[in-house]
C-alpha cells in the first residue's frame, strides 16, 4: 500500500468515525464513494469496483457501529428493547441485500444508491411533524421494519441509519435516542451484510490481493482503526448539539453524497 493511499484511508476513517458518533450512521454513504475512486485508481476491474467498495464499507461499519454504540450506551441513549425487536429482521434482510446488489449492473446499483441517499435527505429536510399519537409498531411490525432496513442497508453498504433515524423520529422518538439506536442497529446489519458480500464475491476472478470475497482487508484495517478512535468524540457532540442542527447536518451530508453517486451512474 502506497503512502498516499494510506493517508486517504486514514483521513476517511477519521471523518467516518466522527460522523458515526455524531449522526448514528455507520459511514457507508461516505466510505463507498471514496473507496470507488480508490479502487478505480488502483486498477480494479470495473465490474468489481462498486461491490468491493460496498462490501468493504459493510465490514468497516462493524467496528464503527460498535464504537459509536458503546459511546451512546454510556449516556443511556440507546433504546435496547426496540433494538432487540428489530434485530431478527435486520439480520435476514442484510443477508439477502448483498446477493441482490452483486447481481445488479454497476450503473444501476450506483443510481439506486444515490436515490436512496436523496430520499433520506429529503425526508430529513422536510421534517414532517409526527402525529402526536404515533408510536413504534409491535413486535411483528418491528420485525418487518427491520427486514426492510436490513435489505436496503445490505444492498448499499450502510448501517441503516438513513432509514432508521427518519422512521424513529416519525414515531416520536427523541432525536438523540433515534441517533443512538440507529448506531446500535448498525452492528447486526454490518455483520450480516459483510457475510453476504464475502459469500457473493467468493472465488470471483480479478479481485485485488488481500481480498476475502468483496471485502478488501487493507482498507478495512486502516479505516476501522481510525473510526473507533473518533466515534466517541462524535457521540459527545451529538448530545451537545440542538436537534435542528443535527437534522440539518444529516440532510446536507446525504444530499451531497447522493448527487455524487447519481453523477457516477450517469457519466
Amino acid at each position: 500500500m502506497s503512502f498516499g493511499l494510506l493517508g486517504v484511508l486514514v483521513t476517511l476513517g477519521v471523518v467516518v468515525g466522527f460522523l458515526a458518533g455524531l449522526l448514528g450512521i455507520g459511514g457507508g454513504f461516505t466510505i463507498v464513494p471514496v473507496l470507488m475512486e480508490v479502487f478505480e485508481r488502483e486498477g480494479v476491474l470495473t465490474s468489481h469496483v462498486l461491490p468491493l467498495a460496498i462490501g468493504t464499507s459493510s465490514a468497516t461499519i462493524i467496528f464503527t457501529a460498535i464504537a459509536s454504540t458503546r459511546a451512546h450506551h454510556q449516556r443511556g441513549a440507546v433504546d435496547w428493547p426496540t433494538m432487540r425487536a428489530l434485530a431478527p429482521g435486520l439480520v435476514l434482510g442484510s443477508l439477502l441485500g448483498p446477493q441482490i446488489a452483486a447481481a445488479l449492473p454497476v450503473r444501476l446499483l450506483a443510481a439506486i444508491f444515490g436515490l436512496f441517499i436523496w430520499s433520506a435527505s429529503y425526508r430529513m429536510v422536510r421534517n414532517k411533524p409526527p402525529k402526536v399519537d404515533r408510536e413504534l409498531p409491535g413486535a411483528r411490525g418491528l420485525f418487518g421494519v427491520g427486514g426492510a432496513i436490513g435489505l436496503m442497508a445490505g444492498m448499499v453498504g450502510t448501517g441503516g441509519a438513513f432509514l432508521a433515524v427518519p422512521f424513529f423520529t416519525r414515531c416520536n422518538m427523541k432525536m438523540q435516542t433515534a441517533v443512538a439506536t440507529s448506531a446500535a442497529i448498525g452492528v447486526p446489519v454490518a455483520l450480516a451484510a459483510t457475510a453476504g458480500y464475502v459469500w457473493a464475491g467468493w472465488g470471483k476472478a480479478g479481485l485485488p490481493a488481500h481480498s476475502i470475497g468483496y471485502v478488501y482487508l487493507p482498507a478495512l484495517l486502516v479505516i476501522a482503526l481510525a473510526t473507533t478512535v473518533l466515534a466517541p468524540l462524535g457521540a459527545k457532540m451529538a448530545h451537545a448539539w440542538p436537534v435542528a442542527r443535527l437534522r440539518r447536518a444529516f440532510a446536507a451530508m446525504l444530499f451531497v453524497l447522493g448527487a455524487y453517486m447519481i453523477w457516477k451512474a450517469l457519466r
